[in-house]
Formats: C-alpha cells, structure tokens, sequence
C-alpha cells in the first residue's frame, strides 16, 4: 500500500466529511466544491484499498477502516500543532493558543479565574473557551477541536487520558436564608419538601440523583429543569427553590454569601469525579501541560 496520500489534501476533505457528515456540509466548511472532495476521497479509497464511508440516507458514517483513518489525522494535526508551539517557544516566550472545553458549571466561575489567573504569569497566552454537556468535552478531545477538557465523570471515556482526578460530592445548592442551609447534611426526602431547580437528565449530576431517587421510590418532578446554571442559580437564589451542585462550581458564591451548599447524605452521590481530561496518546506542548498542571492546583483545595 502507498502511504504517500496519507500526507495530501484528501485526508483534510476526508477529516472534514467526518466532521460535517456529509460532503455537502463539508463542501460549505471548506469552501471547496463538492465534486473535489469527492475525488479526493475516491482517490483515498482507491490507494488504500478500503470503503472509508458508510454511505446512508441521513449522511456518511465512517467505515472501520475510516475511523482508523481519522485516528491518524486528528492526531497528525495535532501533532503539527504541538511541533509549531514548541518552535515558538525556543524563542523563550511562553505565548501560544490553548483551546479548552468545559461544562457550563466549571465555565461560569471556576475556568475564567483560572484564565486569568494564568495569563498573568503568561500574558502571551491566550485561550479558547468551549463549553457544553460532559460527553460534549470528550468528543471534542477526540476530534482535535480542545487540548485541554475539564468536565465531570462517571466512567472511563475511550480514547481519553485522565491527567487530574478528584472526588465531587452532589451538594444541595440554596439561599443563605433557607430553612435547610444550617443543616450538617440533607435527606432526599428532606429536599423533596421544597421545589428543585435541577439540570438536564444528560448531566452525571441528574443523573445519579434520579438513580437514588428511584432506589428511594421518591417521585421528584422539578419547578425548573434547565440546562443554563446561571438562570438555575439565579432562581434559587430568590426562592426557596434547591437545586445541585459540586463545590466547585458554586464556591464564589458560596464566599460571597449569595449562596449556601449543605451536603447530600445519600449513597451514590458521591460518585462521580472531576476531570482533567485531554486526548491519549497525544503529546502535550508544554504550555499545554503547565496548564494542567496549575488547573489540578487550582481544584485541589476545593475537594
């Protein structure tokens, strides 16, 4: 087999049709006409003797033998990232893009002051900042699109390397004032005596709160489920609504007094982790690793 086409234009057109879905999609992206990227992938197929695509109705799958190929290219690009960086960085400035993902609830307190807090060290640094669900960080890991994933986890993910690790209690999250928040800890069956303000059933929080829910046979239906923390803290803020929460994400406000956090006494809820996650495999520009590491400083005391 030729592995010179493994180094042309055809395996970005092939990444992106992975990444689009389709070729149309992809066409649009690249700003490349269709019936190029089209070649380019016949030409593919025919050097490497194999289908990449599973060609459907709603859009193209890769094949076994795409997806091995698409392994390779998001970490050849990466690769040809890190090599740029480390370049730069012999000129011994500590510059350089880090593009991170992260759930919104590390986003709205934790990950900006962390940002900011290491751009004074290196103010040649600058960031990119996607947030969205947890299997969201994971993905785009895998995908190149981050180098660095900060989310929270139940099980192991494929393909990602845990660089930082550490337990996060479920806390229930209400106002200062709230007739609960003197206590020590909280009952489920105490929680249910007031209205939740909870996340989406794609969060590992939810999710391990109604798995002890349904362990405890108790029916919850929320005052307001919804996958934006700012209006859900906002609304328990001003009521006494409950919602829940991992220390880290409500810590801020814990010190500035707009919010009060009381354990959860429940099995179960105490088991999922947080997460440093990046791609396995992949070797970190060391801007990327100094980052890591002062990311796992930051929520070490926060445990």
């Amino acid at each position: 087999m030729d592995s010179r086409p493994l180094q042309e234009t055809g395996v970005r057109y092939f990444l992106e049709v992975v990444r689009c879905g389709s070729i149309t999609a992809a066409s649009e992206r690249l700003n490349v006409g269709a019936s190029a990227i089209s070649r380019q992938i016949a030409t593919l197929e025919e050097h490497l003797g194999a289908a990449l695509f599973e060609r459907h109705a709603r859009g193209m799958v890769p094949s076994s033998a795409g997806e091995v190929l698409a392994a390779y290219a998001y970490k050849a690009a990466q690769d040809a990232d890190r090599v740029a960086k480390e370049i730069q960085a012999l000129s011994g400035l500590k510059t350089g893009l880090i593009r991170l993902c992260s759930t919104e609830g590390m986003a709205m307190e934790f990950v900006p002051r962390a940002m900011l807090d290491f751009q004074k060290r290196y103010p040649g640094v600058q960031f990119e900042l996607d947030v969205g669900e947890t299997f969201d960080v994971s993905r785009r890991l895998r995908e190149g699109d981050a180098d660095v994933g900060l989310t929270f986890s139940r099980v192991a993910e494929k393909d990602i390397k845990v660089e930082y690790s550490q337990r996060s209690p479920i806390m229930a999250v209400m106002r200062p004032t709230h007739p609960l928040s003197g206590a020590d800890r909280v009952t489920l069956q105490q929680l249910a005596a007031y209205p939740l303000a909870l996340p989406p059933v794609s969060t590992t929080i939810r999710q391990l709160f109604d798995i002890a829910c349904s362990a405890r046979n108790i029916g919850i239906v929320p005052a307001l489920c919804s996958n934006s923390a700012s209006a859900v803290y906002d609304f328990v803020a001003n009521s006494d609504a409950i919602t829940l929460s991992g220390r880290v994400a409500v810590s801020l406000r814990m010190a500035a007094g707009t919010l009060a956090a009381v354990p959860v006494r429940e099995r179960g809820m105490a088991q999922r982790d947080i997460e440093i996650q990046t791609l396995a495999g992949r070797s970190l520009p060391g801007l990327v690793q100094e980052f890591v590491s002062f990311l796992a400083t930051r929520l070490a005391p926060l445990s």
